[in-house]
């Protein structure tokens, strides 16, 4: 992300949530192809995070379609609003890092599969990229 959006910069995380909500829902898919034998358990809890992947993402399009429409001077009702879905978001990956570590943990299929080992790695250090971007524009901002 570019950081030269200056008072745009909280509106500019709405881009980074909006891609990320999107690459974690595409995430949930790769581990469930990538791992043909995952316990049914887990991939019933995959589908439950795309589904909420997607809600989220859907939510954050809809916030930045109103956000549009303020011509860069958002009410501070809007504002507010902003920062809790940027947190929500935040949150929402969080807790999608923990699901993934107990994956790579909890499930024989992952542990038993190098390659899957691997890619789940991958995709928690992508969350945990997404995390650190919308972190610092918001204490930049001082939210």
């Amino acid at each position: 992300m570019q950081y030269y959006y200056g008072s745009q910069m909280p509106l500019r995380v709405l881009d980074e949530c909006e891609f990320w909500k999107e690459q974690e829902e595409e995430h949930t898919v790769v581990i469930r192809e990538l791992v043909q034998d995952l316990e049914p358990k887990y991939v019933l809890d995959l589908k439950e995070w795309e589904k909420a992947f997607t809600e989220t993402h859907h939510r954050v399009v809809r916030f930045m379609e109103t956000a549009v429409r303020t011509n860069g001077t958002p009410s501070q009702a809007l504002y507010k609003d902003l920062i809790q879905l940027i947190h929500y978001c935040l949150d929402q990956s969080q807790k999608f890092i923990y699901f993934c570590a107990m994956l790579i943990e909890d499930s024989s299929a992952i542990r038993d599969n190098k390659t899957a080992a691997v890619v789940m790695k991958h995709i928690i250090r992508e969350s945990e990229y997404f995390i650190g971007v919308a972190q610092t524009v918001l204490y930049q901002n001082h939210l």
